[in-house]
């Protein structure tokens, strides 16, 4: 299957209209988890590639807070039995905490229209982020990280090439994001090809140049549970 992608990618490369962005994907265990099928020489460190990721890793930009500039994360879950979230950097940056903690009681409490009949009550969380440029903080994440925590229980993956930015507060509600315009930008040089923002963004994206808008699609969601339909492979 991964010489099959190859074939397929470099048919890309001749005619980009009529082969596009490819997945090749399994079905594995009782569950009915999707695998996707990757090539690691089409893989960057430092940049987003268009395949999905696997279930519970999505990629995110920080929010900036004044004393630090947004920068790219992947926020990465397993889940298993158990209960609880324990997050694995060490030391804990504060305000990644601060977001995980929102995101888990958001998760709690709107269970039923996030993850269906699972009780995410019985299920044990780690959680890790991964820092992609200078910003190490996390700031304000917590909608990647609740949209980590469902898909980890669903066992679903993110659409490949997205980036998933905002932070959601206790009652629920989306927060605003204050630097749009940079937070496009950041992702189109990071290679997303899509990004995904509170719909609070969209007049301030008026002011996104023509070239940066021609460049990534960018979409809005309305609350937690909008984000994560929008987020997964249909």
């Amino acid at each position: 299957m991964e010489t099959r992608r190859r074939v397929k990618e470099q048919q890309k490369r001749i005619g980009a209209a009529e082969f596009r962005n490819t997945h090749f994907s399994y079905i594995v265990g009782t569950e009915g988890v999707e695998k996707f099928v990757s090539t690691p020489e089409l893989q960057s460190d430092n940049n987003i590639g268009n395949d999905p990721l696997e279930p519970g890793q999505v990629w995110t930009i920080s929010l900036s807070d004044g004393e630090e500039h947004s920068g790219l994360y992947k926020v990465e879950v397993n889940e298993g039995q158990g209960s609880g979230v324990k997050i694995l950097n060490k030391p804990v940056p504060s305000a990644f905490r601060e977001s995980v903690s929102y995101a888990e009681q958001n998760l709690y409490a709107r269970a039923n229209q996030l993850v269906g009949d699972r009780d995410p009550r019985h299920h044990e969380f780690t959680v890790q982020l991964r820092a992609f440029d200078t910003a190490k903080t996390g700031n304000k994440t917590g909608i990647a990280v609740l949209i980590a925590f469902a898909t980890a229980i669903l066992r679903r993956s993110v659409r490949g090439g997205l980036i998933i930015v905002g932070e959601i507060n206790l009652g629920g509600s989306i927060e605003p994001v204050h630097n749009a315009v940079n937070i496009a930008e950041i992702a189109v040089e990071k290679g997303a090809s899509a990004l995904l923002m509170t719909v609070s963004c969209r007049k301030q994206l008026f002011d996104l140049s023509d070239d940066m808008a021609t460049k990534i699609d960018i979409q809005f969601y309305a609350d937690g549970r909008d984000a994560l339909i929008k987020a997964m492979i249909e």
